[in-house]
């Protein structure tokens, strides 16, 4: 297999970057001086609806860090949001005031140094690539599973980036069964309808909010997807029933993604990736659906999972550098 280390620096002159995984809430700010080497510095409130603010926030983290690269060291972005990598304009729910924005360029000309950015599941499909459970894989897709679904496809340690920016988003498109079988007795699945404006995508169930509409449909009840998955391992037959359709529902679409991009690991981020169990389980469906057949588990939990956006936006960032650089 390929090793997915694609920003490897050539010699000792490799130039330090500036990253910030920015979401909704708080901006994570931190240097790094090469490949695999990366000092959180700071992390401050994102001020979400202000651009102006916004601006002066990411300028003052620079000034006060000034020391810790040089003055035309590029800064590197993980964001909640796409960021379309034709035009570089970015949209974002959590972020509004980013909306429409070519937030690349837009900020290299404020900031007076070069800027780049990526959605916030790409940064972490890079760091995952290059450092975390995906090194040594030459297809990598990232699947994540947090409050939605996710994801990112990186081969031989770089980014696929297609039209709109949105390779790799498996949780969107009609695509669900509406019948699955569980226990014997096959169950009716509606094609819930999705924020996007479809019916029937993977993150209506998927994420963790997805969960909690399934187990509501199936069994009536409203609880938390953390209940739900802990009283599914304490063996609940209803939380079992709700978990086995869930996973009868999430396979199909998951292996279609390994089918179609010939992936040899499939990490998973986001916070169900904290529950092992249920990522096992998911590894094990999706292993009996897939063309190539793999002894060894294929879905598995993101290493970089606290600090992927962090680590990406380094990765991305020595990226641009040594294309600029010619290496």
């Amino acid at each position: 297999m390929t090793e997915g280390l694609a920003y490897r620096p050539s010699g000792p002159g490799h130039a330090s970057v500036f990253c910030i995984d920015i979401g909704g809430s708080f901006m994570k700010f931190a240097v790094s001086a090469g490949p695999g080497l990366l000092v959180a510095l700071e992390s401050i409130e994102t001020p979400a609806t202000d651009w102006s603010a916004f601006t002066r926030s990411i300028s003052g983290l620079l000034a006060r860090h000034a020391d810790k690269a040089s003055a035309t060291a590029p800064l590197a972005l993980s964001i909640a949001g796409l960021v379309d990598p034709r035009s570089g304009r970015a949209i974002s729910a959590n972020i509004p005031c980013i909306t429409g924005r070519p937030i690349g360029s837009e900020l290299s000309g404020l900031l007076g140094r070069p800027v780049v950015a990526a959605n916030d599941a790409d940064c972490l499909t890079l760091a995952e690539a290059n450092e975390g459970a995906g090194r040594g894989h030459s297809v990598v897709f990232c699947a994540v599973m947090g409050t939605g679904i996710g994801g990112g496809l990186a081969i031989d340690g770089r980014l696929v980036r297609g039209a709109g920016g949105v390779t790799g988003e498996w949780g969107h498109g009609p695509i669900l069964n509406t019948t699955v079988e569980v226990g014997g007795t096959m169950l009716h699945i509606p094609r819930f309808s999705c924020g996007c404006g479809q019916s029937g995508c993977v993150d209506t169930i998927g994420g963790a909010r997805g969960i909690e509409r399934l187990h509501r449909f199936l069994c009536d009840r409203d609880e938390t997807s953390r209940q739900i998955l802990q009283d599914w391992q304490d063996g609940d037959e209803r939380a079992g029933t709700t978990v086995a359709a869930y996973l009868e529902l999430l396979a199909d679409p998951l292996a279609l993604a390994v089918n179609i991009t010939g992936a040899s690991i499939v990490p998973v981020g986001g916070g169900l990736a904290s529950v092992t169990a249920l990522i096992a389980a998911l590894d094990g469906a999706v292993r009996t659906r897939i063309l190539n057949r793999f002894e060894r588990p294929l879905v598995v939990p993101a290493a970089r999972q606290e600090d992927g956006g962090l680590a990406g936006a380094a990765v991305l960032g020595h990226q641009w550098s040594l294309a600029v650089e010619g290496r």
